[in-house]
């Protein structure tokens, strides 16, 4: 089971990135670097990739709409390359308030656009000649498009993998469908392992009764924050304001994913009012409306048998590699719990 973190750059990136590698040698196997509407993830993965040796380097995530792609693919295998075959394509839709609002692109048909994207990038890396004649992408443009002077091209350079993996960041059914049946992982938001096959399983399976026996199976990425320990509960709500955040106030009242999935898993009522309070300008509110149950469901943090129980529940839950936060006030407190979650990891 991979121990995956995000990489935060609050403090400072080249910092962040100074811990990531103390991380590696306390075993950690990834990490994924965000985008959102802050600083590009590319530029960040290839520092990452002269600063480490053996993590992998996924974008977490890259939005579809920002860039062309053929440009995700050749960016993949770009940082590919500088990591010794390090990287991993983390893609997602991000959502209309982000590709509208700073992007000024439509939002529009992610699945579909998701769908022509991963045949694009697995044509480009095998050096093919990129002809692709979707409903989303045309490459070359077809005519009465443009000038008429498109010319069908491969990528020049060889790259390290002529597959390198994809990840997508998928919540509804049809994305998350469509994950199974063609990502190599698969990094779920708001996932707790006593409703993921309420929230998830039934698109989990479509997917994969479609999938390419020749692949590997799904990876699929949840965890939650870590502290291990014996009286370490409280540090659970330091998790409500990032919560109340995404529940609350990340989209439109009528259009959050992070609401919808919140409310799928057995809270309904708790999601509605999260969201009222938040959007009412009551932020501290928004965050004690946010059930302990759910707190406890969602994190690594508690007794070592706590963590333990919680690991085995995700891991008999479907998921197969690990998505967490290292907690702790000092960097050598979080090394230690990485250290201490590996060891715990490997024995299961």
């Amino acid at each position: 089971m991979r121990i995956s973190t995000l990489l935060s750059y609050a403090g400072g990136f080249k910092e962040a990135v100074k811990e990531v590698a103390l991380l590696e040698k306390a075993g950690l196997d990834m990490v994924w670097v965000p985008e959102a509407y802050s600083f590009d993830a590319p530029s960040a993965m290839g520092y990452l990739a002269a600063n480490t040796e053996t993590v992998t380097i996924a974008s977490g995530i890259l939005p579809i709409y920002s860039r062309t792609p053929s440009l995700l693919a050749m960016t993949a295998a770009g940082i590919d390359y500088l990591s010794d075959g390090r990287c991993l394509l983390g893609l997602g839709a991000s959502g209309p308030q982000v590709i509208e609002g700073f992007h000024g692109v439509p939002y529009q048909a992610p699945v579909g656009r998701m769908r022509e994207i991963i045949e694009i990038c697995r044509t480009v890396w095998r050096r093919e000649i990129l002809k692709h004649d979707g409903r989303y992408y045309q490459m070359p443009l077809s005519q009465g498009d443009g000038t008429g002077l498109g010319k069908a091209l491969k990528l020049i350079n060889h790259p390290v993998r002529d597959d390198i993996p994809i990840a997508i960041a998928a919540l509804g059914n049809k994305s998350v469908e469509m994950t199974a049946e063609l990502a190599d992982a698969w990094l779920p938001a708001f996932y707790t392992a006593n409703a993921a096959d309420a929230v998830w399983g039934d698109a989990l399976r479509a997917g994969a009764a479609k999938r390419d026996p020749g692949r590997p199976p799904l990876e699929i990425f949840a965890g939650g924050a870590v502290a291990i320990g014996e009286g370490l509960e409280d540090l659970r709500n330091l998790a409500r304001p990032g919560i109340a955040l995404y529940v609350g106030g990340m989209g439109a009242r009528q259009k959050n994913f992070y609401n919808d999935i919140f409310a799928r898993s057995g809270y309904e009522q708790e999601a509605e009012d999260i969201q009222n309070l938040y959007l009412a300008g009551d932020k501290e509110a928004a965050q004690a409306a946010i059930p302990e149950r759910y707190l406890e469901d969602n994190s690594l943090i508690g007794s070592e048998g706590f963590v333990r129980d919680r690991l085995q529940a995700l891991q008999e839950s479907g998921v197969n590699a690990l998505n967490v936060s290292m907690m702790g006030q000092t960097l050598e407190d979080r090394v230690k719990t990485c250290e201490q979650l590996r060891n715990i990891v490997d024995t299961l």
